[in-house]
């Protein structure tokens, strides 16, 4: 596994839109474990592959204390939200800067796994804010509504 370089503001590449992943394969793989490291040495909660200058829909996350609970979601689809939200939120691209971002309180989402495999999560407090950080607006991921409050 390898750590990645993770794209600060103002770097364009950071506004660029994801592409959906056509096959999870041993490279998309890589690329998860690889984004893993990166999230985990940078002492992050969740990162997208945009912030690490991979144009695909693929988000890690672990929001756990003992960083034991990895959630990887390749193409993920926000199919609910409800409530509302927010707390004094952090992004490895914009690194020092903490910004209150309204966010559901809860989400439901439709991804594939590690393995290629589909499945829905339900989620609030802070994994449901994790995942709408990293989600943006569900069509792709996007760090454009925390540049826009920072």
């Amino acid at each position: 596994m390898s750590v990645l370089q993770v794209l600060h503001i103002p770097d364009e590449r950071l506004r660029k839109v994801a592409k959906p992943v056509e096959e999870v394969n041993a490279e998309i793989q890589r690329i998860v474990d690889d984004m893993f490291e990166t999230m985990y040495a940078e002492k992050g909660i969740g990162l997208a592959a945009t912030q690490v200058d991979i144009h695909q829909r693929i988000i890690v996350i672990d929001v756990s204390e003992n960083r034991d609970e990895r959630l990887v979601l390749i193409n993920p689809e926000l199919l609910e939200k409800s409530g509302e939200t927010g707390i004094e939120e952090g992004c490895l691209s914009i690194p020092e800067q903490r910004a209150l971002v309204p966010r559901a309180e809860k989400v439901k989402i439709r991804a594939l796994d590690r393995d290629g495999k589909p499945f829905e999560l339900e989620a609030d407090g802070l994994l449901a804010i994790c995942i709408g950080l990293r989600l943006g607006n569900g069509k792709y991921c996007t760090l454009r509504l925390f540049f826009n409050q920072v």
